[in-house]
C-alpha cells in the first residue's frame, strides 16, 4: 500500500522527515519497505521564470506568429517568437529561457536559441500543457498582475515534491489501510513518545438533503453477506476532468485519474479505507437496488470488459432486471460513471469478508476494494465515508443531493469488550509498564477503559479494530506503541546450550536422509498442504471421507488438507514433464492430515496429523553415453532407495517385512511393516488412471514413509561396535521353484526365524520366469551368507543349517529345490 507523505499531513501535523516517519511506522507494525520521491510536476518547473511582455508585434513572415520582448528581471529583455493568439502587452507570463528542459506529453526537449521564420527567438512563452500544470493548449498561461517578475515559477506555484512510502499491511491491520488510518496510528505513537497528538478527519456536518423526494430504494436479501448498505442520490453532476490537486494526489500513490466522480470515490477509499462505488442512475432500472446472489452460470460483463460466469455465491448489486456490480469486488461495464452521466447513486457498504474473499479468488480479481473488504471494514464508517464523498462531489462536480439516505443496518456492530489483567500484560511483555503509561497508550488507540477492578480492566475496543478480540491482542497493542526496543534484555540469560530435544534429533535425522537422497540424485520439492478434493474422488485407499475440508476455501483447487504427499508430487512431475524434463527423482518431507467421522457425523470429531517422507521416480535412471547404455528406472530401484533410508536410520532389513497390497493407488504395491505388524509405509507402481489425470504417460514409482513411526522405531536402537570377523564367511546358494505370488521377503523372514546367529545375510541374485517352468511358478536364486564370530564353520554345521532352511521353505512356501 502506498501512502503519500504530503497527503498524510492533511490529517495530522508532525515534524518528521520521510525517513523518520518510515522508522516509526515500522516500529508500530506498519513495515515500510521503500521511500520514493515523487515530483508533483515532471521536472519540478525547474528553469521556468515569471516574465512580463513588454512589446508584441506581428511576425512579418507569418500570419499567426508574434514577436515579443519579455522582461525576465535580468540585465535586458529577451526577444521571443510566440504563436499563442492570446499573447498581449503587459501580461505576466511563464517563460522557458534558453537551456530549460521541458516535459510535455511524454516528450522531453530542451529550449535552444533559434530562428523562427527568419526572426531570432531566445526562449518560449509557455502554455499549461507544455509545463505540466494542466491540459489546456489554447493559449499561454496568463498570471495575475501582482506577481513579481524574475521569480521561479516553482516559487509561484509553491511546488513541494512528495514522498511515497510503501507500507506492508499485515492481514490483521486493515484499520491502517488508508491515510487517515495511518495518521491515527501515528498519532497514538507521538502522543506517548512526544506530545499529545490527534488525527483529525474532515467534518461532514454540512451534509444535507436538498430535495427529500424519494428516488432509490434498497433491499438487502442476505444480511449476513451485507451487514450494512448505505447510499444516496446526487443529481445534475458535471462529470469532467478532475482538478489538478486531486489528480496529483492519486497519481502520487499510483492511481490513474479517470474522471472527477470516479476519482473522488478512489480518493475516499485511500483517505478513509472505506470503498465507495458510483452508479449511473439511468442504469438502475425501476429505481430499485437489490443486494442478492444470482443463479450459477449467469454471465456478467465487468468494468474491464471481460464477460464472467458468476458462481451461486457471488454477491451482486442488481436493479430490477440484471446485475450491475459484483459487490465489493468490481463494477459492471454498463453501470459505471462516464462523461455523459448526469445523475449518480453513491454506494457505501460493508460486506462479509468471507463472501468477498471467495468471489475475488473465484474470478481471479484483486482490487483495492476487495483487498479491504476481504480483511474486514468498519460497518460504522460507511455513513461518514458516504457523506464525505457526496460533499466532495458537490464541491468539484456540482449537483444536488436528493432523496433520503438509504441505510440498511439491522444489526448494529457494537464495540467489543475485552477483560485485561495488567499482571498478565506485564508478564508477557517482560517489563512492568506503569498504569499511567498504559492509560496514555489506550487513549491514543481510542480504547476506552470502562472499569477497573484490582488488576483487571474492562476495555471497550473501537469497532474499526476488527483484529482486537482477546486480551493478548490488547497486550500486543500496548507493546507495539510502547516500543519493542524499549523492553530491555536481562543481563543474565539462563540456558543449557548442550540440551537436545527429540525435535532436534528428528530434524537432524531429516537432514541426514536429505543429504543421502540428494547424493543419490534426488531433488527436494515442497508443496502446499492445501489441495483439491477432486484428487480423492472415488478413491478407497485414500478415502475422501478422511480428508479435512476447509470451511472457507480460497478456491475449489485448495479446499481440503492433503491426506498424502502423492498428488503434490504428481503436480510437480507434470510441470517438469511439460517443460521437457522427464527423468526425475523427487523427495518431500511434509505433514499429512486425516479425520475419522464418528457415528456418521462428518464434523472434525477426530483428527490426526502425521509427518511423512515421500519418494517419486520416473523416466530413466541412467542416460546412455559412450560408457554405458540407457537404463530405465524400476520399482526395484525405488525399493533399494527405501531400504537404504531404513538402513541409514538403523533399521535392519531383517526387522522389515513386505506384504502385497491390492488397492486403487498401485497397480503393484507393497506395505512396509515391522515384524510386529506396524505399518511404516507403502511403495509401488502407480495406477495409470491416476497418472493420466496429470497427463503423465509413463510409469511412476512412488513410496511414502511415516517419518514419525520411523523415528519411534529407532529410539531404542543402540549402535554397537564390533571387531572385523577373524573367521571366514561361507556362501551357499539355493535355486527354488515357488508360486509366483511368493515374495523374497517371505524367504528372508522364514530363514531368519531359523537362525540369527550365524546367518548374516540373504541375497536374491536371480529371478526367472520362463516357458520351461510350470504354469504359475517362478525361480528364485538365493545366496545365504553364513559366518561364526568365534570359530570356523565346519561342513556338518553348514549342512544342518541349510537343510533346516530348505525344509522350512518347503513346508511354509511349498518350495521345490532346483539346484545348489
Amino acid at each position: 500500500m502506498n501512502i503519500s507523505f504530503n497527503w498524510l499531513k492533511e490529517y495530522l501535523s508532525f515534524d518528521l522527515s520521510p525517513n523518520q516517519l518510515a522508522d516509526i511506522l515500522t516500529s508500530i507494525g506498519l513495515e515500510t519497505n521503500n521511500i520514493k520521491e515523487v515530483e508533483i510536476i515532471k521536472g519540478g518547473l525547474k528553469g521556468l521564470i515569471i516574465g512580463q511582455v513588454l512589446t508584441c508585434e506581428n511576425h512579418p513572415n507569418s500570419d499567426h506568429l508574434y514577436i515579443t520582448t519579455v522582461d525576465l528581471g535580468m540585465d535586458r529583455p529577451q526577444q521571443i517568437v510566440c504563436g499563442a493568439s492570446n499573447v498581449a502587452i503587459g501580461q505576466k507570463v511563464i517563460v522557458a529561457p534558453v537551456g530549460t528542459t521541458l516535459y510535455s506529453g511524454g516528450k522531453i526537449f530542451t529550449i535552444k536559441k533559434s530562428k523562427i521564420r527568419g526572426i531570432e527567438s531566445n526562449g518560449m512563452i509557455c502554455a499549461e500543457d507544455e509545463i505540466g500544470i494542466g491540459e489546456a493548449h489554447n493559449g499561454i498561461v496568463v498570471l495575475p498582475e501582482t506577481i513579481k517578475i524574475g521569480i521561479p515559477a516553482s516559487e509561484y506555484y509553491q511546488l513541494k515534491n512528495d514522498y511515497v512510502l510503501e507500507i506492508n499491511i499485515t492481514p490483521n491491520r486493515i484499520d491502517a489501510a488508508s491515510h487517515y488510518g495511518v495518521a491515527r496510528d501515528l498519532a497514538a505513537y507521538l502522543s506517548f513518545h512526544h506530545s499529545p497528538s490527534v488525527a483529525h478527519r474532515f467534518n461532514v456536518d454540512s451534509f444535507k438533503i436538498e430535495d427529500k423526494s424519494p428516488i432509490i430504494t434498497v433491499k438487502v436479501e442476505d444480511i449476513l453477506a451485507c451487514p450494512r448498505y448505505t447510499g444516496v442520490t446526487i443529481k445534475n453532476v458535471q462529470v469532467k476532468e478532475s482538478p489538478n490537486w486531486l489528480k496529483r494526489r492519486l497519481k502520487a500513490i499510483g492511481v490513474r485519474s479517470i474522471n472527477n466522480v470516479v476519482d473522488i470515490t478512489n480518493y475516499i477509499l485511500h483517505e478513509t479505507g472505506q470503498p465507495i462505488h458510483a452508479f449511473d442512475l439511468k442504469a438502475i432500472k425501476g429505481n430499485k437496488i437489490f443486494v442478492k446472489t444470482l443463479p450459477k452460470g449467469t454471465t456478467f460483463v465487468t468494468l474491464d470488459g471481460i464477460e464472467r460466469r458468476l458462481s451461486s455465491e457471488d454477491l451482486m448489486i442488481c436493479n430490477e432486471e440484471i446485475g450491475m456490480c459484483i459487490g465489493g469486488v468490481l463494477g459492471g461495464l454498463d453501470s459505471g460513471v462516464t462523461m455523459s452521466t448526469k445523475n449518480i447513486f453513491l454506494e457505501s457498504a460493508s460486506f462479509n469478508p468471507t463472501y468477498i474473499r471467495r468471489t475475488a479468488r473465484f474470478h481471479g480479481l484483486n482490487t483495492d476494494a476487495s483487498f479491504r473488504f476481504e480483511r474486514g471494514t468498519d460497518s460504522n464508517n460507511t455513513l461518514y465515508a458516504l457523506k464525505r464523498a457526496a460533499l466532495l462531489i458537490k464541491d468539484i462536480a456540482g449537483g444536488i443531493i436528493v432523496g433520503e439516505i438509504q441505510d440498511i443496518y439491522p444489526n448494529k456492530v457494537t464495540n467489543k469488550i475485552v477483560e485485561l489483567d495488567i499482571r498478565k500484560a506485564n508478564s508477557l511483555i517482560g517489563k512492568n509498564i506503569s498504569e499511567k503509561d498504559i492509560e496514555t497508550i489506550f487513549d491514543g488507540l481510542e480504547i476506552v477503559i470502562l472499569n477497573k477492578k484490582n488488576y483487571v480492566w474492562s476495555l471497550s475496543i473501537p469497532s474499526y479494530r476488527v483484529d482486537v478480540t482477546r486480551d493478548v491482542d490488547v497486550i500486543e497493542e500496548i507493546l507495539r506503541i510502547y516500543g519493542y526496543n524499549n523492553v530491555e534484555m536481562k543481563e543474565e540469560i539462563k540456558s543449557t546450550l548442550s540440551f537436545q530435544t527429540s525435535t532436534d534429533r528428528k530434524y537432524e535425522l531429516q537432514n541426514i536422509i536429505s543429504e543421502q537422497l540428494a547424493g543419490s540424485g534426488f531433488n527436494e520439492i515442497l508443496n502446499n498442504s492445501l489441495t483439491s478434493s477432486t484428487y480423492y474422488e472415488s478413491l478407497t485407499f485414500f478415502s475422501k471421507k478422511k480428508c479435512i475440508p476447509l470451511y472457507n476455501p480460497l478456491s475449489s483447487d485448495l479446499d481440503i488438507m492433503r491426506q498424502t504427499l502423492l498428488f503434490g508430487g504428481l503436480e510437480s512431475i507434470e510441470y517438469n514433464c511439460n517443460h521437457k524434463n522427464s527423468d526425475l527423482k523427487f523427495y518431500e518431507f511434509g505433514n499429512v492430515y486425516f479425520h475419522f467421522p464418528v457415528n456418521g457425523n462428518d464434523c472434525l470429531t477426530s483428527t490426526k496429523e502425521e509427518f511423512h517422507l515421500a519418494l517419486w521416480i520416473i523416466g530413466n535412471s541412467i542416460v546412455g553415453n559412450w560408457v554405458c547404455t540407457t537404463e530405465k528406472s524400476s520399482i526395484y530401484e525405488l525399493k533399494s532407495y527405501t531400504e537404504n533410508i531404513l538402513f541409514r536410520l538403523g533399521i535392519p532389513s531383517r526387522k522389515i517385512v513386505y506384504i502385497l497390497c491390492d488397492n486403487d493407488i498401485f497397480s503393484s504395491g507393497l506395505f512396509i511393516k515391522t515384524l510386529l505388524g506396524k505399518q511404516l509405509g507403502i511403495l509401488g507402481i502407480l495406477q495409470k488412471s491416476i497418472c493420466k489425470k496429470f497427463s503423465i504417460n509413463t510409469e511412476v514409482y512412488f513410496a511414502e514413509l511415516n517419518w514419525d513411526l520411523l523415528i519411534g522405531e529407532i529410539e531404542d536402537i543402540r549402535i554397537k561396535q564390533t571387531d572385523i570377523p577373524k573367521f571366514p564367511f561361507v556362501k551357499r546358494d539355493l535355486s527354488l521353484l515357488l508360486d509366483t505370488n511368493v515374495l523374497f521377503a517371505e524367504i528372508e523372514k522364514i530363514a531368519y526365524q531359523i537362525d540369527k546367529k550365524i546367518l548374516k545375510e540373504i541375497r536374491l541374485f536371480d529371478v526367472y520366469e520362463g516357458g520351461n517352468l510350470p504354469e504359475g511358478k517362478k525361480s528364485y536364486a538365493v545366496s545365504f551368507i553364513l559366518q561364526d564370530q568365534k570359530k570356523t564353520l565346519d561342513d556338518k554345521q553348514i549342512e544342518n543349517l541349510m537343510n533346516c532352511i530348505q525344509k522350512k521353505l518347503e513346508e511354509k512356501l511349498n518350495a521345490q529345490l532346483r539346484w545348489f
